[in-house]
């Protein structure tokens, strides 16, 4: 099944790409500097794994241990 009709996946795949471009974010800042366009979408993601990262850390860990046991 798509990532896009189960939501276990869905939630998955959104908090992967939030870590994914904090990570990248803080490795290489140039990256993502453009604020508009495809990248753009990046960088939002960036910007919510910066701002909210206790939460989105809960969120990954949750996702984890759901898909671990369930």
């Amino acid at each position: 099944m798509s990532a896009l009709f189960n939501f276990h996946s869905f939630l998955t795949v959104v908090l992967l790409v939030i870590c994914t471009c904090t990570y990248v974010r803080m490795q290489f800042p140039t990256i993502l500097e453009q604020k508009t366009g495809f990248r753009g979408f990046f960088w939002k993601a960036a910007r919510i794994g910066e701002r909210l990262s206790p939460w989105v850390a809960a969120g990954c860990f949750t996702m984890g241990v759901s898909i671990i046991f369930f």
